[in-house]
């Protein structure tokens, strides 16, 4: 039995503290996605507000042709509430076993998560969770992190990574609509991403 675990619940300011194991989940499912092979996007919509935080963990793989390196533009994508204006901010860190890359930018117009969707590669799928912090507090702007790689047992930037990556939204109002973008044409079959909701 593990000794500690980590604090779901805690707030923005403390949050990735530390409890006692065996304390009572803070997580519950609101809705899962499975979208169709060909699939350009996955969204949840009406998401409530009685939740101190959101989590979604992925499975997920697209049909791009090609292999791309981490933050070569071609990776999965977040918009939230249908805001695609260039109200959102990018933080990252990148490496895949030979080098490792920051690296940032600002007045974009998605949430961009580097190094989730590189592999072109048949049957290999990329592994994401995504913390959504203080999502329906209608008094400050909204932070992302996530924390997501991928590997296609090979080597280089094309077939392997782990990133960890934070993000903004720059706007006040509560998140009731995530959309997630596939770049290609769409999802491979097999991809799906869980919503949660983690209790104040």
């Amino acid at each position: 039995m593990p000794l500690i675990t980590t604090l779901a619940n805690g707030s923005a300011r403390g949050y990735g503290g530390l409890l006692a194991a065996g304390a009572t989940s803070s997580y519950e499912s609101i809705q899962t996605l499975t979208p169709s092979g060909g699939a350009a996007s996955a969204s949840f919509t009406s998401i409530p507000s009685t939740y101190k935080h959101l989590q979604i963990r992925g499975i997920v793989h697209d049909d791009y042709a090609t292999d791309k390196a981490p933050n070569a533009g071609f990776d999965l994508n977040l918009i939230f509430n249908s805001d695609s204006a260039a109200n959102y901010s990018n933080h990252y860190l990148y490496g895949n076993g030979t080098s490792a890359v920051a690296a940032g930018a600002s007045g974009s117009s998605i949430i961009n998560l580097p190094g989730t969707n590189q592999i072109s590669t048949a049957n290999y799928m990329s592994v994401l969770i995504i913390d959504i912090i203080d999502y329906a507090d209608t008094t400050k702007y909204k932070t992302v992190r996530t924390f997501n790689g991928a590997d296609a047992n090979g080597t280089g930037t094309t077939n392997r990574c782990v990133a960890l990556n934070s993000g903004s939204w720059r706007s006040t109002s509560a998140i009731n609509t995530i959309k997630i973008n596939a770049w290609g044409t769409g999802f491979v079959a097999g991809t799906q991403f869980a919503l949660y909701g983690i209790k104040a």
